[in-house]
């Protein structure tokens, strides 16, 4: 295990990424984070990348004391990740941030505007755009249940408007808005308040992690606003992680949220109902991406 740790004060913002096989967008996604100002520190979590981007992500940190580096953990899961990259953070304030997002320019600075006329215990979400500069989806979103998933997934949106789980067909708001749920890709919070209620939980290993803090600081009485006019280019897809390896985290984290989160609200047999739904239909996606292989 390598830490470089450096001597930054005061910071403002500590920027934590987590990057496994990011790919070459991630040199882009550093230099977007150090061009916000010297008061921003990037602690990037080297998650497992190939040895040549480990050994230039070790020579970049020893020329900006700003990039803290921490490596030799290997691929330990994007939840735990993130916990350790927030343990070495020295800003009073975090923004997780995934390593395939380009931040705008002054992205930082709105956020501590926005942070000093909120509520205090708010998180602060912005508007995640594909390379073509549409609204991905995740980023503005209801909070999961086992209800909404149910519409989700057999596409009764149109049926129960209210019940949507994501937002991203909808206007987007014309100022700062209160969302009950968005993005792990971008969270902007205090790191008291992400301590407060135990950080991820490192029980998902991927997926699913994003929703359930959403959750549980909504519980302990925080606010969570989307914020439209902070914008990000999220690429997405670049990790090179099989979609079994991918799906089989997604499906374990949906199984874990929804028996830890709703046992006291939802009856068992309903949950099982559910846990059945899920298994089905990670059993499908993956049989169509073992014909997709075939086929080509």
């Amino acid at each position: 295990m390598a830490i470089q740790i450096s001597d930054i004060d005061p910071v403002a913002v500590s920027v934590v990424m987590v990057s496994y096989h990011t790919g070459p967008v991630l040199a882009q996604a550093i230099d977007a984070v150090l061009a916000q100002g010297p008061m921003v520190e990037l602690c990037l979590v080297d998650n497992g990348n190939p040895t040549e981007v480990v050994e230039a992500l070790i020579a970049r940190a020893k020329t900006d004391p700003r990039l803290r580096l921490v490596t030799g953990y290997g691929n330990i899961g994007f939840s735990r990740a993130c916990n350790t990259g927030a343990r070495v953070a020295k800003g009073e304030n975090l923004l997780f941030l995934n390593p395939d997002s380009v931040l705008s320019a002054g992205a930082v600075d709105r956020l501590l505007q926005y942070q000093a006329r909120l509520p205090d215990h708010s998180m602060i979400g912005a508007r995640l755009l594909d390379e073509a500069g549409r609204d991905q989806r995740g980023c503005r979103r209801a909070l999961l249940t086992p209800a909404t998933a149910f519409i989700e997934a057999l596409r009764l949106g149109w049926l129960f408007p209210k019940q949507r789980l994501n937002f991203n067909h909808e206007p987007v708001p014309t100022e700062i808005a209160p969302i009950p749920a968005i993005s792990g890709a971008f969270m902007f919070l205090r790191r008291g308040d992400f301590w407060q209620i135990g950080g991820f939980d490192e029980g998902y290993f991927l997926h699913v992690e994003d929703l359930d803090l959403c959750l549980q600081f909504t519980r302990a009485g925080g606010t969570i606003y989307f914020a439209p006019d902070i914008t990000v280019m999220h690429v997405g897809g670049t990790s090179k992680a099989p979609s079994s390896f991918i799906e089989k985290h997604k499906t374990r984290g949906f199984l874990r949220y929804f028996h830890k989160n709703f046992a006291e609200q939802y009856p068992l047999l309903f949950l099982w109902l559910l846990d059945v739904a899920i298994l089905l239909r990670a059993g499908v996606k993956v049989a169509i991406g073992r014909l997709s292989r075939r086929e080509r």
